[in-house]
């Protein structure tokens, strides 16, 4: 009789917790987290050369693209040649802070907006959702302006616009316009799982929508976490450099 007990207890706590309406409230990480590194490029559409995972660039984009010269992915380069934004401690800007390094998000709402803490240069988002409508000629900035809307109980749309286009997609130096409209849907698919899915679409660049994470999964960590502090050095970036870069090392 015992035995049936602790089974049952198994089996309750075994089966998932519906989530709550309309809240992504918490800190959630991947549940794998190599998607959420994601060294050369967003998970779903990797830079490694395979025919389905080749971007369907417009003739701008391509020379765009050509003018980077990334230190990670099939077009890289030694360390002191490459010209990665980031690595002289610019901002990542989004949606690159999604492409690269994510890692414990912590999601904040209030009446008017979701807030997203990212681990990554402890930045974070602010995700407008009292009705607004995107502004139809931004100025261009790191991480650009963001709306969101529930579409159901379970699923969070944000789209976002004018994003600086000195940012990078991701590590594999793939570009983008000042034309770029992202979209980030978030699937609450219980009470500890979350499924990420991002939409590029950039017209200058890019000839069709293409998506970069297809339901990266995600789960629901303790809220006593404590966020480690991940943070973009001048000096570290000197100094690695001093060691490695001016040797041409990778």
């Amino acid at each position: 009789m015992r035995n049936f007990a602790l089974l049952l207890l198994a089996v309750s706590v075994a089966i998932a917790q519906p989530a709550p309406k309309r809240d992504l409230t918490g800190i959630w990480t991947p549940e794998n987290p190599i998607q959420g590194i994601q060294p050369n490029g967003p998970f779903s559409m990797p830079a490694d050369n395979k025919p389905e995972h080749q971007l369907p660039y417009t003739a701008a984009g391509l020379a765009a693209f050509k003018k980077n010269h990334p230190s990670n992915g099939p077009t890289e380069v030694a360390a002191a040649e490459e010209n990665d934004p980031a690595h002289v401690c610019d901002p990542q800007g989004f949606p690159r802070e999604n492409f690269f390094e994510l890692r414990a998000t912590q999601f904040l709402q209030t009446p008017v907006q979701v807030v997203m803490l990212y681990t990554y240069n402890k930045v974070w988002r602010n995700i407008w959702t009292d009705g607004r409508a995107l502004p139809k000629d931004p100025d261009p900035s790191w991480f650009g302006n963001s709306v969101g809307k529930w579409v159901d109980d379970s699923n969070f749309v944000i789209t976002t616009n004018g994003t600086d286009a000195r940012t990078w997609l991701d590590n594999s130096g793939r570009p983008h316009s000042e034309d770029l409209v992202v979209e980030e849907r978030y699937h609450r698919m219980d009470q500890n799982t979350m499924e990420l899915t991002t939409t590029v679409n950039d017209p200058t660049y890019y000839t069709r929508p293409w998506v970069a994470q297809d339901k990266l999964k995600m789960k629901l960590l303790p809220p006593t976490t404590q966020i480690p502090e991940m943070m973009c050095s001048p000096s570290e970036i000197a100094d690695y450099n001093k060691k490695h870069a001016s040797r041409g090392g990778r």
